[in-house]
C-alpha cells in the first residue's frame, strides 16, 4: 500500500487508519516464527503451552509489533518513521483478532523538523489491549 497523508495537515487528535490484519490462527504463528527467529515452542505447540499451565498457545508479541509498524508504513513512508517503543499488555490468544490504531498526541517543530507523537495501541476484539506504545514520525 502507498501511503497517502498530506503531512501538512496532520495534527494532534489526527487519527491513523486502523489495521486490522486477520485472526491469528495456527497458520499465522507457524509461518511467523521462523520467519522472524523465535521458534519457542509455545507459539506453536500445544503441549509445550498446557505445560505452562495455558490453555492453548499465542502469539509471538513482535507479530503485534510486525502489525504496528505495517500500520504506520501505510500512513507514511518508511523512512518517516524516527522511533517506536511498545509495553506488552496482554497476550494475543489463537484465534484474536488484533486491531492497530494509531492517533497523533503532539505535533512539535516546524519546516524540516516537523515531527508527531503518536499513542499506538493493538486491541482485541473484546477490548483487551495487548500492547501499547509510541512513535515519532518526522513530517517535515
Amino acid at each position: 500500500m502507498t501511503p497517502v497523508v498530506d503531512l501538512a495537515s496532520v495534527t494532534a487528535g489526527t487519527e491513523l487508519p486502523p489495521l486490522s490484519p486477520g485472526t491469528i490462527t495456527r497458520a499465522t504463528l507457524a509461518v511467523f516464527g521462523p520467519a522472524s527467529g523465535d521458534l519457542h515452542p509455545i507459539h506453536v505447540d500445544l503441549d509445550v503451552a498446557r505445560s505452562a499451565g495455558l490453555d492453548d498457545v499465542f502469539a509471538h508479541g513482535m507479530l503485534s509489533m510486525a502489525y504496528l509498524g505495517r500500520m504506520l508504513t501505510n500512513w507514511v513512508p518508511q523512512q518517516r518513521i524516527r522511533a517506536m517503543s511498545t509495553r506488552f499488555l496482554s497476550i494475543t490468544p489463537l484465534y484474536g483478532e488484533p486491531t492497530c490504531r494509531g492517533v497523533v498526541v503532539a505535533v512539535a517543530g516546524d519546516g524540516a523538523d516537523r515531527t508527531a507523537e503518536l499513542d499506538i495501541t493493538v486491541t482485541l476484539a473484546d477490548g483487551t489491549v495487548t500492547l501499547a506504545g509510541k512513535a515519532t514520525v518526522a513530517l517535515g
